[in-house]
């Protein structure tokens, strides 16, 4: 059963997602249009070992759904507007000083 998660658990699922960036790669594709792993990894350059992994990463963040076509499964965003978050991430301006990292980079692995 799908249910709707609190807005804090919807970003802290969004951050996860967007830790990798195999996965910011997946979700930027998947934005243009839906499309199967096999194709998704020759597009990526990644193994289909290694992609498969991050698509379930981003299923169970709630990002990614599959839909069976046959033999093969197709993945897409899980919302539309997710195509948009994107590109407003994306596109927005974030003031970065290049001899500094986060605080929490060595313990937390972000920046």
């Amino acid at each position: 059963m799908l249910t709707v998660a609190p807005d804090i658990e919807v970003l802290a699922r969004f951050g996860r997602a967007l830790a990798d960036p195999i996965r910011c790669r997946i979700l930027l594709a998947l934005r243009d249009a839906p499309t199967y792993p096999a194709d998704l990894a020759d597009a990526l350059g990644v193994s289909r070992t290694r992609l498969s992994n991050h698509l379930a990463c981003l299923r169970d963040c709630g990002l990614v759904v599959t839909t069976p076509d046959g033999r093969r499964t197709r993945y897409e965003l899980a919302d539309e507007r997710l195509g948009h978050a994107l590109d407003d991430l994306r596109t927005a301006v974030v003031a970065v000083e290049t001899d500094r990292t986060c605080a929490d980079a060595a313990t937390e692995g972000c920046c």
